[in-house]
């Protein structure tokens, strides 16, 4: 199966092609079209082109074409949770969980496509404003180059693509090398349900050459981008006055209070830690737990991890399947061995079945251990014990990181100090930091991003106000 870049509407043949192999099996499931500079060009050129169209469209219009997409995804959900799935390896459970957000994330988008509005400004609260009427109204930013990761390619696909279309912008998209059929797929869903050509172009490829043709040429008024602090900052750095959204990583935490009823939160903490094999930017990595709970919370949590199915994620039962390639394997593993010389024990997991890392529970790890303070985007978490609330939001706070965080708490004073004082972008009270759905603003501070996702959230970051002010004395 040959899958060519989108460019303008056309399919784009290249001189080179990838093989894409499944994380699982590792047999070729597609052939992928490499682009070079000159095919991202195109698709900048055919973008820019196209950004009027898309400005002049009503919103209505703009509405219609997603709810159409809507009703087809819906049609072809099962393929798409088995797109998602080979080329993952995410277990097909969390897949079709994933298609269903992804449908809400497009819903969400067609509602606020009818909801951009601006406000009227009070000017005469100024002597100066007399006579004047003042208002805003909020404007297309024009072209966006959306770059996308691995681990919901078609619900990060979404987030990206549904507010620009909303909100009457053109996307040239780069979804990450190993997983550009899921974006392959709901392009071809958007070209049926109308969207004009040249609007989205999806090109695939090689990260960093596209990413930095895309982030460089200046007819590309935002970028939008989801993965590696790295890559991130470097992105940043490249942008010079463009608009940017960033979405990075995480190493996001728990914290139980003594008064906490363990049963009751068990199975949320495992799918917190375990769901999409950690690949997940608000994974639960780090829980600590009041030392009156600890001892009971290990022991059940261990428990329940030991039950887990691993193996084929076209299972329905599989819980845990292969990471998304070897080297992750490897380098997870890595990082195990170095909490074990930091003295930090593995209670349960630490190994690998071929591409598949077992759950993994670490107890008494040290802050400064890599599987502490870095993004581990494994099946990996560390459980520690703490005396007070203070003391735990003071190590949740010793982090590069600060995307999501969560307390599980009886007590409405806890919650209220976590919530003032956990420095992160979105704080859950009683439930896991992994909690997301698809309408609340999400981002975080220090070097988890800058900008909010979330549709309504987005659409702001996507465009730029404009103020028009009557003078009614002239």
């Amino acid at each position: 199966m040959k899958k060519h870049l989108l460019i303008n509407g056309e399919q784009v043949e290249t001189k080179e092609y990838s093989l894409l192999y499944s994380p699982y099996t590792r047999e070729v499931i597609a052939e992928v079209a490499v682009a070079n500079k000159d095919h991202v060009k195109q698709a900048i050129t055919a973008a820019y082109e196209a950004q009027h169209v898309m400005a002049n469209m009503p919103a209505h219009e703009r509405a219609r074409i997603l709810e159409k997409l809507v009703e087809l995804l819906k049609e072809q959900e099962d393929d798409a949770a088995k797109i998602i799935t080979l080329e993952t390896a995410k277990p097909i459970m969390f897949s079709k969980a994933e298609v269903a957000r992804t449908i809400d994330t497009y819903k969400f988008a067609a509602e606020e496509a009818k909801r951009i509005h601006g406000e009227t400004i009070p000017l005469d609260a100024s002597a100066g404003g007399v006579g004047r009427i003042g208002y805003t109204v909020r404007k297309p930013i024009g072209v966006i180059g959306a770059i996308t990761p691995f681990n919901f390619p078609m619900n990060l696909v979404a987030h990206k693509v549904g507010p620009a279309i909303a909100s009457g912008n053109s996307i040239v998209l780069k979804p990450a090398s190993q997983t550009p059929l899921s974006a392959l797929f709901i392009a071809d869903l958007l070209q049926k349900a109308g969207l004009p050509d040249g609007a989205l172009n999806v090109i695939t490829g090689a990260g960093r050459i596209i990413g930095d043709a895309i982030v460089e040429d200046d007819r590309v008024k935002m970028v939008t981008f989801t993965g590696s602090p790295g890559v991130g900052i470097g992105i940043r750095n490249k942008a010079g006055l463009k608009r940017t959204t960033l979405e990075l990583g995480s190493n996001a935490s728990l914290i139980i209070d003594k008064d906490v009823e363990i049963d009751r939160v068990i199975d949320r903490c495992i799918m917190g830690a375990f769901s999409n094999q950690g690949q997940v930017c608000i994974s639960l990595q780090r829980i600590y737990v009041h030392e009156a709970l600890y001892e009971e919370f290990v022991e059940k949590f261990v428990e329940a991890t030991k039950k887990l199915k691993l193996g084929d994620p076209l299972d329905s039962e599989t819980y845990i399947s292969s990471l998304i390639s070897m080297g992750d394997v490897e380098r997870s593993l890595s990082w195990i061995e170095e909490a074990k010389r930091g003295n930090a024990k593995v209670v349960i997991g630490g190994k690998a079945q071929e591409t598949i890392l077992e759950p993994t529970v670490i107890l008494d790890a040290e802050p400064q251990l890599k599987v502490s303070c870095q993004e581990v985007f494994a099946p990996i978490v560390l459980i520690n014990k703490i005396s007070s609330i203070d003391e735990a939001i003071s190590y949740v706070n010793d982090s590069l990181y600060g995307l999501q965080a969560g307390i599980y708490t009886n007590n409405v004073k806890n919650a209220l100090t976590a919530a003032e004082n956990l420095h992160v972008g979105g704080v859950m009270i009683n439930d896991v930091p992994t909690f997301r759905v698809d309408n609340m603003p999400y981002g975080g501070v220090k070097e988890s991003g800058t900008g909010r996702e979330g549709i309504k959230y987005a659409i702001e970051e996507m465009t730029e106000l404009k103020l028009i002010v009557w003078n009614q004395n002239w």
